[in-house]
């Protein structure tokens, strides 16, 4: 599951034996929200049971993971107007606790890094409201102020990896959904893309019968997104990815459930 320097608030999640399925949600702004709730939707539409698998979310993963734990249409979550950029204010708690309520839900895990040491940290939605935890993992340096979650000050997860898939649950199959990896997002995607391939081979080193599938943005998609990192949270752009997203997630369906079929 974790790396040895890591914390697991709730071991628990590593479940007492494999899962069929495990989910995680990768980082990206309210792009990386659009993108990862899109494909979930669109997996979910042709029958694959993203909703009752683990879920490992890290910074807007995090939000994808919760909404999808909790059946909340994405259409609820864009509703949300998106918080001017830095603040002091804790609009992310704000917002979240607005959706989420005082929600707490078992399958879903967030990954975020404790202040002051910089280790990460996996903290169970069984244990902690899903609105503190996605505000924790999703509190960008200089954007966001960081959260208290159990009086632990926390800041995004992404700090330490865009995925953190070597945190994930065990299972048969896990579906990576990776908004930032791939040539198709730039420079940036390239890098996030090697240290993604980095935590796939420590994850497939331990669980080595486990088969991986990773989604990344489509070209079309990649376009809408551009390489201003700013542009990962622009919402007008998130609101007309969201479509594609869920078309890209039910071909991925179709395709993951065509063995099956044969």
């Amino acid at each position: 599951m974790a790396e040895a320097g890591d914390r697991v608030d709730d071991p628990a999640f590593g479940f007492a034996r494999p899962r069929p399925l495990s989910m995680v949600y990768g980082g990206g702004g309210v792009f990386g929200i659009a993108f990862g709730a899109g494909i979930a939707h669109g997996l979910a539409e042709v029958g694959i049971p993203v909703a009752t698998a683990p879920a490992l979310g890290t910074s807007a993963g995090s939000w994808v993971a919760s909404v999808v734990a909790l059946g909340t249409p994405y259409e609820r979550l864009a509703l949300l107007d998106s918080p001017s950029m830095p603040t002091r204010r804790p609009v992310l708690a704000e917002r979240a606790r607005v959706l989420f309520g005082e929600a707490r839900h078992p399958l879903v895990a967030v990954s975020a890094v404790h202040l002051p040491n910089g280790r990460r940290h996996i903290l169970s939605g069984a244990r902690y409201d899903l609105a503190d935890l996605v505000a924790a993992s999703s509190a960008v340096p200089g954007l966001f102020p960081p959260h208290r979650v159990d009086g632990r000050l926390y800041m995004d997860g992404g700090m330490w990896s865009a995925t953190s898939v070597d945190a994930a649950a065990d299972a048969a199959q896990v579906i990576v959904v990776a908004p930032l990896a791939g040539p198709v997002m730039g420079p940036m995607g390239r890098t996030a893309g090697l240290l993604l391939a980095r935590e796939l081979d420590r994850w497939r080193i331990r669980h080595p019968a486990a088969t991986i599938t990773m989604i990344r943005p489509t070209r079309e998609i990649g376009r809408m997104a551009g390489r201003n990192p700013l542009n990962l949270f622009d919402s007008t752009r998130a609101l007309a990815v969201y479509p594609h997203a869920v078309a890209q997630g039910r071909a991925w369906g179709r395709r993951l459930l065509e063995p099956a079929a044969a």
